[in-house]
């Protein structure tokens, strides 16, 4: 696909086929990366009750997604972004991202709050360039040294 195919990004909820596709392949990355520790992680993502997600798409192929649910009632957690592992670096993550940031100020929220994994280097650069800053493990990643909880105020 030549480099100048456009951009769309896209709101939708779980129940998008393309963004079901994109969880498979992040599944699988995790599943490598978190070793051991996937099963504990994996039982906190499921997709089943996003009603809020967004697809990147660079021409007809999904590049990036992202999906938020309300933590409380000024306060969204940040759920299942990924990019695609051919087109990472692109910004696709980021543009992700705003759309959520953007989406969640709109239905009233104040604040994002997310989880990454130590051995997601890329996801913890890119959230504290884009604002977010680190904060203590929230939920059920209380006490966690393998998980980097990160909050930003939306407003």
């Amino acid at each position: 696909m030549p480099n100048s195919a456009p951009l769309r990004v896209v709101r939708t909820n779980s129940k998008n086929e393309w963004f079901q596709e994109l969880v498979k392949l992040l599944d699988a990355d995790l599943a490598i990366r978190d070793g051991d520790d996937h099963d504990f992680y994996h039982q906190f993502n499921g997709i089943d009750q996003l009603n809020q997600v967004v697809m990147v798409f660079k021409g007809e192929v999904a590049v990036a997604c992202g999906a938020f649910k309300p933590y409380n009632s000024s306060t969204v957690e940040i759920k299942r972004m990924y990019t695609h592992e051919a087109h990472r670096g692109e910004g696709y993550a980021s543009l992700a991202l705003a759309e959520l940031e953007n989406w969640a100020v709109e239905m009233g929220f104040e604040t994002a709050l997310l989880e990454t994994g130590i051995k997601q280097p890329e996801a913890i650069g890119l959230y504290g360039k884009i604002g977010y800053h680190k904060c203590e493990n929230y939920g059920q990643y209380a006490g966690l040294d393998t998980s980097v909880c990160f909050s930003k105020e939306l407003r």
